[in-house]
């Protein structure tokens, strides 16, 4: 599958922003300054569509995009970022809870990790979170071009390890800056498209 169009449509602050005719949504999170806006962008093949920033928490809105006339990404704040306020962090909590039990469209989840990273206690309980409320969830490694070629094997075991992933379930590891693994992400969203 082919993202040959993507339009920024709106930042909510629940999905009573979202003007939803029953296009599929597909939501990313992770951590502040796992690469979520430049992932987004390689994914779309745009410089800009996503706001990116060196400093962690750039997002504190919902950023609903709509891509090719079809579906719709929803980009919610990342988590785990220390110097915003706790009624800030809450809010953003509280955002993201509302989103996942009240979208009826919501497909899949795609949660970022940083592949130079053992996850984190926050992408833990994030994930176990997701499968609580039963979503669907692909695991996107982000950076990959950063990781040496010997530590990918143990970096991808520490994932599979960490969030407790079996055979089941999908992990997916990426570069925004090399294109690695974007292809495989499309494929993920081509299921949704029948």
């Amino acid at each position: 599958m082919e993202i040959v169009k993507s339009e920024f449509i709106i930042s909510a602050v629940n999905n009573k922003g979202i003007n939803n005719e029953g296009l599929n949504e597909f939501m990313f999170c992770g951590r502040s300054n796992v690469g979520k806006s430049s992932f987004i962008n390689a994914l779309c093949n745009r410089k800009n569509l996503a706001r990116t920033s060196q400093n962690p928490g750039k997002t504190q809105t919902l950023n609903i995009y709509l891509i090719n006339d079809m579906f719709y990404f929803v980009d919610v704040p990342g988590y785990g970022y220390a110097r915003v306020s706790k009624s800030m962090l809450d809010s953003f909590g509280k955002m993201i809870e509302d989103y996942l039990t009240k979208s009826e469209f919501l497909k899949c989840v795609f949660l970022l990790v940083d592949f130079r990273h053992t996850p984190s206690e926050d992408d833990l309980l994030m994930y176990n979170f997701l499968k609580y409320y039963n979503k669907k969830v692909v695991v996107i490694a982000t950076k990959a071009d950063k990781v040496k070629n010997k530590d990918r094997k143990s970096n991808k075991e520490a994932i599979i390890k960490k969030l407790n992933l079996t055979k089941e379930d999908t992990l997916i590891i990426t570069s925004s800056e090399t294109k690695e693994g974007l292809y495989l992400v499309k494929e993920e969203l081509a299921k949704y498209m029948n």
